[in-house]
């Protein structure tokens, strides 16, 4: 059984988790629109995976006997200058994400609860992951500069992303 302050944080982490859902279908969106089809599919199979971790803690709140209690979702952004501030706010977002599944983990071992501390021993890897991905889009984007020929060598590559990470 999960204790009241943990179900919390928990379901916190789902609104986060489906927040992140939604800001990087944002992103797709916006990247389509300038027609960098590749990369907008490498955000939306993003967005995917961020949909896929709230439905991992839902799950597992549910398997605790816990409650889920959804929350509003703030709007995401739509204008973004270029790709690479579209990935600095990618980046911004996943270390967000990171310091919130910490503080989780942190909560875990204060309450002694041993279940919550292994099931989000995932989501520690699976964020340095994530963190590790947008810092290297972000450092391919620094080295491409305006030239146009790398953004669309990048288009391609992240173009190829399958479901289960990065290209």
């Amino acid at each position: 059984m999960l204790s009241e302050k943990m179900e919390e944080a928990l379901n916190n982490q789902i609104n986060a988790e489906l927040q992140s859902f939604y800001d990087y279908l944002s992103m797709a969106s916006y990247l389509q629109s300038i027609d960098l089809s590749g990369i907008s599919h490498w955000m939306h199979m993003q967005a995917q995976e961020e949909l896929g971790h709230a439905m991992k803690i839902y799950e597992f709140v549910h398997e605790r006997n816990g409650r889920i209690v959804l929350q509003s979702l703030g709007k995401p952004g739509t204008d973004y200058q270029d790709v690479m501030a579209v990935f600095t706010a990618a980046l911004n977002q996943e270390e967000a994400i990171t310091r919130k599944i910490n503080e989780i983990v942190d909560l875990a071992i204060q309450e002694a609860d041993h279940a919550t501390h292994t099931f989000m021993q995932w989501f520690v890897s699976e964020q340095v992951e994530e963190v590790a991905s947008a810092h290297a889009i972000i450092q391919k984007l620094k080295l491409i500069g305006e030239a146009p020929g790398g953004l669309f060598l990048l288009d391609q590559e992240l173009g190829k992303r399958g479901p289960e990470g990065d290209a």
